[in-house]
């Protein structure tokens, strides 16, 4: 019997795995009255009852490991990937073998798991994607490359997606892992990024907080919802994980546009040999919490967002990020720090040129690629020659098409974070350029 035809006969064995399918049993009962508890007690019950009545249930856990092992190492692309995903989806023996058998995006370079979204990407190669627009609905969606020719054809593995909402004093991008239902209220939010009224400063956010070590930025002043049924303070559930800065240029005469991230859920020790990204998640919990359910009230009229993007916050994280004067005990807290590479201008095509390997074809002042920035030396100090993780290009997005955008990412980053930092190129920056 082939692998293929062991996941069909566990497939047509439990029936759909996915939660989708849960919910479509549970259509008869109408979650309105009832505690979103309840529900996902129900929903657990009746996937244990599935997996008591299964004859794949009980296999020997060494036939299993081989099994599972030979499938994964079989099965290495998308969409022939999905078959591990539905093993690790049948129970929890099923998914402990499984999560001990697929590696991290970092070892392997493959994605399997909604978690290897959050996950850093692979150290020697880039994992290859890229992003669709759409004008008329505001949103952008994330792909897979899953060939040379997937932009040719827009054939690709869906990642993620984000809707643009244009508020009085701010832009917000909300991030799901759903290709429809993008709101905060969506048990698939994962994060959003937030600029000022300018387009030139921008807030990365994430729902799960990064490990405990990192050096994040005290939050800005914002007032709290009261109620007398609920918890007095109903904490925000975004964590400040990056900061984006684009400079100035009203003038129009330095150039492309020049950013800088700060990445404080990524040391900068992490670029160095033998350094790692503490704090990778295991998991993505679905939003049960208290704080979950306020996601979908609105509160952008009661909260005070200008702290958020002050010159002077930006100015003193930016320079506390890069510079050298810090004691040694501290600096492997600090944070990473990206900025776009500087073009080289052409004289013959009089414009400015990047080498982007051919996965941009398009000119546009969208296109960028992000290196580590060196910590900045005093005025007597030469300048530190460049280690070589830092001349490696770290996230590269440009324009392939009218609505196709390329986007290539590598370790430390993880796809979430790549897919922000390019979102917030596509905001409109009237003074920068």
């Amino acid at each position: 019997m082939s692998f293929r035809s062991i996941v069909r006969d566990v497939r047509d064995g439990f029936g759909s795995l996915s939660r989708r399918s849960f919910d479509v049993r549970l259509s008869g009962l109408h979650s309105r009255g009832k505690s979103q508890g309840s529900i996902n007690d129900l929903i657990d019950n009746q996937a244990s009852l599935v997996v008591q009545n299964s004859r794949w249930a009980n296999l020997p856990p060494e036939l299993l490991f081989d099994v599972i092992k030979r499938l994964e190492e079989s099965e290495s692309t998308w969409p022939a990937r999905k078959h591990v995903v539905a093993c690790a989806a049948v129970c929890r023996s099923w998914r402990s073998i499984c999560m001990e058998i697929v590696r991290t995006p970092e070892s392997c370079g493959k994605l399997t798991f909604p978690v290897s979204l959050k996950q850093p990407g692979p150290r020697d190669v880039t994992i290859q994607c890229f992003i669709k627009r759409d004008k008329s609905n505001l949103t952008y969606h994330l792909y897979l490359c899953l060939s040379p020719a997937a932009l040719l054809v827009e054939n690709g593995k869906f990642l993620l997606s984000a809707k643009r909402t244009r508020r009085t004093t701010c832009t917000e991008y909300v991030i799901s892992m759903d290709s429809e239902n993008i709101s905060r209220s969506s048990s698939t939010y994962i994060g959003k990024l937030r600029s000022n009224f300018l387009g030139t400063k921008f807030i990365i956010y994430d729902t799960q907080p990064p490990h405990s070590g990192a050096n994040i930025a005290p939050p800005g002043r914002s007032k709290r919802f009261y109620s007398k049924k609920v918890s007095p303070k109903v904490p925000s559930g975004s964590y400040s994980i990056a900061h984006i800065t684009y400079e100035l240029n009203v003038l129009g005469t330095r150039g492309p546009r020049r950013m800088h991230c700060v990445m404080h859920s990524i040391p900068a020790s992490a670029l160095e040999p033998g350094g790692s990204v503490p704090g990778q998640p295991e998991f993505l919990l679905p939003p049960r919490s208290l704080e979950d359910s306020f996601r979908s009230m609105s509160f952008s009229k009661s909260l005070d967002h200008s702290t958020e993007f002050s010159s002077s916050r930006f100015s003193e994280i930016m320079g506390a990020a890069i510079s050298t004067d810090v004691p040694d005990s501290e600096k492997s807290k600090m944070p990473l720090v990206l900025k776009n590479k500087s073009p080289r201008w052409h004289e013959q095509l009089q414009c400015w040129c990047l080498n982007f390997r051919g996965r941009v074809t398009i000119a546009s002042v969208k296109n960028f690629q992000l290196v580590a920035a060196l910590p900045v030396a005093g005025t007597s100090q030469p300048p530190p020659p460049p280690p070589p993780e830092h001349d490696k290009v770290i996230l590269q997005f440009g324009k392939v098409g009218k609505d196709m955008f390329t986007m290539d990412y590598r370790y430390p980053l993880s796809a979430f974070q790549a897919f922000a930092i390019c979102l917030s190129s596509f905001d409109t920056k009237l003074a920068c350029e």
